[in-house]
């Protein structure tokens, strides 16, 4: 009977998974963030994801981060207290996707689809699907088309 919790413990796990990536894909369906590099160590601040264990919830922008705050890395590294002054806004090349983690890469695009390397995401056409998900049978039964709204900027 011990093994039988087991079981349903486990298939209830994937359960959730799936529709936590399904709501953040609905969170981040048109949204557009700002994120911000660190020019020493390359640290990415996210509004997203906030800094927690710094006390910054997320969802707080970087203008709006206290006059104090310098990067976590930095400090924690002993480079120097790198402040606001070090961080430029980051644009991001390489997008994943919800599903199944595919990373288009601007700089490589997909040649075999006839998207030239190079190809910004934004520029994408409207109907552009993910190369993976589109094969995988069951990810198309199951959740359908994954377009442009189901990826979501990479943070390196």
């Amino acid at each position: 009977m011990a093994k039988a919790v087991v079981k349903t413990k486990m298939t209830r796990s994937p359960a959730k998974k799936t529709t936590t990536s399904k709501a953040k894909a609905k969170k981040a369906k048109g949204t557009v963030v700002t994120r911000y590099k660190c020019r020493m160590c390359g640290y990415v601040y996210s509004p997203l994801r906030g800094e927690p264990h710094n006390g910054i919830p997320a969802g707080t922008e970087f203008d709006d981060l206290p006059d104090t705050y310098v990067c976590p890395l930095c400090g924690f590294q002993g480079k120097g207290k790198i402040g606001k002054w070090g961080f430029d806004e980051m644009h991001p090349t390489k997008y994943i996707c919800s599903m199944c983690n595919y990373i288009y890469d601007e700089a490589r695009g997909e040649p075999h689809r006839g998207i030239r390397p190079g190809t910004k995401f934004e520029d994408l056409p409207d109907n552009y699907r993910c190369p993976v998900c589109a094969l995988d049978p069951k990810i198309s039964k199951s959740f359908g088309d994954v377009h442009k709204q189901g990826f979501s900027p990479l943070d390196i």
